[in-house]
């Protein structure tokens, strides 16, 4: 069952299209991650199902109650919807329990324990109660906002990039216990964010935006695996995109004969293999040459457990150009050092990219 219908919404700013047929729908229980570049409208969307804004046209659904269409528009306030903005938004005069209490119904007593529950579910220790929001953390306003939004136990929960002012440790901790959370609460959740690692990290359902357009949706590993297009391919992470010519399950391109997932003959199209697909065995006078393409070590990026290497493949001999370079990601420990003379081989199919 979905929880959030999204058909056909449309909003247009003056001349500029910030959503353009938008379709869309969330699994109940689900974490849905709309992600794309600055200025795609993933935030416009966000926007558009909190209710604070209205959309052109377009219909909006939740739990089978209509939000909006043609006729009829709810407001934001009657909608049950959580929302964590980015900078945590709370209110400065208030304390870490006023803040979590805003807005509960229940008093005294009742209340009292509703706030010590919510900080508990949070991991915010008792003793911060009567704290002061400029005497947290970053990712202690953080936890104290998305509290405050369970509170009021949405039907939906929309974040809207939560993680950005976090150090990266802190944001991967973080992330980890919203994701936990939310998952035991059982809500629905929607994450907005342009982080590419963040995304495929957190979502069950992911959404890719660009231009206001959803251009592609559906389970993260399949996304990053079978991306429709190049530019998809490289916002999802590091990509390998070549020319090749499709024949009976295999690509004829710059790195030999490999497997792909498409099995239309005799076609030229764009391949593209992820930088982990490639593998690297350095050429030793005394060892016989291993299967795969001759190479050249030209950069390598240490980063701790991987290493990022740029390689130079050996040019055909009837080309008068220089080979291609590809990015391959290695092992750190392990990685040949610059200078080297390499095979390059593949693991797993290409995927073949759809045509512009």
């Amino acid at each position: 069952m979905n929880a959030l219908e999204l058909h056909s919404v449309c909003k247009s700013y003056g001349a500029h299209r910030a959503l353009d047929n938008i379709n869309l729908s969330v699994p109940t229980g689900s974490r849905t991650v709309i992600v794309g570049p600055s200025g795609s409208g993933k935030t416009t969307l966000l926007r558009m199902i909190a209710g604070f804004e209205f959309p052109d046209a377009g219909r909006l659904s939740l739990n089978g109650q209509t939000l909006v269409d043609a006729t009829h528009e709810v407001p934001a306030h009657q909608r049950q919807i959580g929302y964590v903005p980015q900078d945590g938004a709370l209110f400065p005069h208030m304390t870490v329990a006023a803040n979590i209490g805003f807005g509960l119904a229940v008093k005294g007593q009742e209340k009292r324990e509703r706030i010590a529950q919510l900080m508990d579910s949070v991991a915010l220790e008792a003793n911060m109660a009567e704290r002061w929001p400029h005497e947290l953390s970053g990712g202690q306003q953080q936890r104290v906002a998305l509290a405050r939004a369970l509170a009021q136990q949405p039907r939906l929960m929309l974040l809207d990039e939560p993680f950005s002012a976090l150090d990266t440790g802190l944001r991967a901790a973080m992330r980890k216990l919203v994701a936990r959370l939310l998952a035991d609460a059982g809500v629905t959740t929607i994450l907005v964010t342009h982080d590419q690692s963040e995304a495929l990290s957190f979502a069950d359902q992911l959404a890719v935006m660009r231009d206001g357009r959803l251009v592609q949706s559906g389970h993260p590993l399949d996304l990053y695996r079978h991306p429709s297009d190049e530019q998809t391919a490289l916002f999802l992470g590091d990509a390998v995109v070549m020319p090749a010519r499709i024949e009976a399950g295999w690509a004829h391109c710059d790195l030999g004969r490999i497997p792909v997932n498409n099995h239309r003959n005799n076609r030229c199209a764009q391949i593209m293999l992820r930088p982990e697909q490639l593998q690297l065995v350095s050429i030793l006078p005394s060892v016989a040459e291993p299967t795969g393409c001759r190479a050249v070590v030209t950069e390598r990026d240490f980063s701790g457990n991987t290493c990022t290497l740029t390689v130079e493949l050996e040019p055909l001999p009837s080309a008068d150009q220089p080979g291609r370079s590809l990015l391959v990601r290695s092992s750190g420990l392990y990685a040949p050092p610059t200078g080297s003379a390499v095979h390059v081989s593949t693991i797993g199919h290409a995927h073949v990219l759809s045509e512009p």
